[in-house]
């Protein structure tokens, strides 16, 4: 028994060669280290934005801002980037179509580059309106980070890593979030003339990936199917698998894309007509709603008043403030490294439901913390704890799931479903966050623990294991509940579209003519 788990765990160690994990980690890096710094960054300087704001205004009509337009200049600065996150959603399908994985990665950085000068530069020029714009242009630059680099992890990995490969996007957003709380401290960019460096920063991690991501390869599987060029797809294996053999790689794919007839990709009204991923298509819209709508943002928006209440002093806030950055991340960490023994179910299931048990407990807490001393220490715990909670499951196993649950010709139309409600989610909660919170003050919590709730029964009733499977093993999980034969999964027909078996041998046969296929591979 003790040589068998030996052997597992060196097969594991095995398949982390030393490209597949720069590759992870530069793609993380100048993406989903993006995102989550964005969501942190505005947090510390906002004081000195408005009134730069306010500045701006008085100097251009000759008189202040009143309170009402400033709030809706902030919050308009704030909640746009979720409007362009929702643009990059929609736009990543035919770009990653186009121009592959790796290289709209790469291209990706424009936005971000982009975004960093105009709102490095705003308080230079006297322009809001480029902070703004800023980050509306980078949240285009998140919305397609968040489906291309998930689609490009899922596509380099081996199935025996997976799951754990997949949650380096979610590792990456915590420790961008706790980078951009770093950085907002006043000892480096948190005081009134060093802000715009906060933004200036952005371009560090995307001229890292402009330097690095050429020197790798494109997802195989993209060259394999959607390219049909298997010469670079050998290439592409051996270079991230880190062995020479990778016959059985190749055939494996070539084996998927027999059992598909078609490998051209669909659209999303295509995709949500197949029946054969009907519930496939669901579960990824509740996972993902429940993702944004779950109640991490309200969290934050409390945090700051609850460690106030606690009698933690207005000017060590900021500091403390870093720890919920630092749970975050190693909650992260710690969901990657027991991924592939627990699996994604339980991890995804147990995070919901323990955010229930704490939303439920900060509760209490909060409407009680005025007549018990020690109560503001429980609303401190329960916040570290709904947080962590949140990053062992919910926190990236949705993106993971995306990349499982479809096949090469779904998966891009798949993301760009899973972004849409991610970002109109995401929206959602910024608009109505603040009346839920007026109109219900500390019980709106409760409204976040009854969507853990629906979510966490949701996922139990309907959500298989998918660690270690492949996507036909997959499908086979979901066929008695899309109600059709497996027989009918296989075919994954669509109408005018499909390609016979001898066409699509025919294709192959010349393929192999044509020197793409070398000896021993097939």
């Amino acid at each position: 028994m003790a040589n068998s788990v030996s052997t597992v765990e060196c097969v594991r160690v095995a398949n982390w060669s030393g490209s597949l994990i720069v590759a992870s980690l530069t793609g993380a890096f100048g993406s989903s280290f993006l995102y989550g710094y964005n969501l942190s960054v505005v947090n510390a300087p906002a004081a000195y934005i408005k009134k730069f704001y306010n500045e701006t205004w008085e100097r251009r009509y000759g008189f202040s801002v009143d309170e009402s337009t400033l709030t809706l200049l902030w919050s308009i600065t704030v909640s746009i980037f979720a409007i362009g996150g929702l643009v990059g959603a929609i736009i990543v399908t035919p770009i990653v179509k186009f121009f592959g994985r790796k290289r709209t990665l790469l291209l990706n950085n424009l936005f971000a580059v982009t975004a960093a000068l105009l709102m490095s530069l705003s308080l230079l020029a006297g322009s809001f309106e480029m902070l703004i714009l800023g980050r509306i242009i980078m949240g285009v630059d998140a919305g397609i980070s968040l489906s291309a680099l998930p689609m490009y992890l899922s596509e380099i990995s081996p199935k025996e890593i997976r799951g754990s490969l997949g949650q380096v996007t979610a590792i990456f957003i915590c420790i961008g979030v706790f980078t951009g709380q770093v950085l907002g401290l006043p000892e480096i960019f948190g005081q009134e003339p060093r802000w715009p460096y906060l933004f200036g920063a952005i371009i560090v991690p995307s001229l890292i990936q402009v330097v690095i991501l050429p020197f790798l390869p494109e997802s195989p599987r993209y060259l394999l199917l959607e390219k049909h060029n298997t010469s670079k797809a050998e290439k592409a294996f051996q270079t991230f698998l880190g062995k020479d053999d990778v016959s059985h790689e190749v055939e494996e794919v070539l084996a998927e894309s027999r059992v598909q007839r078609n490998t051209k990709l669909v659209s999303i009204l295509q995709l949500l007509r197949t029946h054969a991923v009907r519930w496939q298509v669901i579960t990824v819209v509740v996972t993902m709603g429940c993702y944004q709508l779950c109640g991490l943002n309200a969290i934050w928006y409390y945090t700051n008043n609850i460690f106030s209440e606690a009698g933690i002093n207005h000017e060590t806030i900021p500091y403390v403030t870093l720890s919920t950055g630092a749970v975050e991340t190693v909650a992260a960490v710690f969901s990657g490294l027991v991924i592939e023994r627990l699996g994604r179910r339980p991890l995804l299931i147990g995070g919901f439901g323990l955010m229930v048990v704490f939303f439920a407990v900060l509760t209490v807490s909060l409407t009680l913390q005025k007549t018990v001393h020690w109560l503001p220490y429980l609303s401190i715990f329960c916040i570290l704890a709904i947080i962590a909670s949140f990053c062992i499951g919910p926190g990236g196993i949705p993106f993971v799931l995306t990349g499982e649950f479809f096949q090469q010709s779904q998966r891009p139309a798949a993301f760009m479903i899973a972004g849409t409600v991610n970002w109109l989610s995401n929206f959602a909660v910024g608009l109505l966050f603040p009346f839920i919170q007026a109109g219900l003050q500390t019980y709106c919590f409760l409204v976040f623990a009854a969507i853990c709730l629906a979510g966490a029964t949701y996922l139990f009733f309907v959500l298989p294991e998918t660690k270690n499977k492949t996507f036909h093993e997959i499908s086979q999980a979901f066929a008695k509940r899309n109600k059709v034969s497996l027989e009918m999964q296989e075919m994954n027909h669509y109408p005018g579209e499909r390609k016979s078996s001898a066409e699509q041998e025919s294709n192959f046969t010349s393929s192999v003519n044509n020197g793409e296929t070398k000896k021993g591979i097939v």
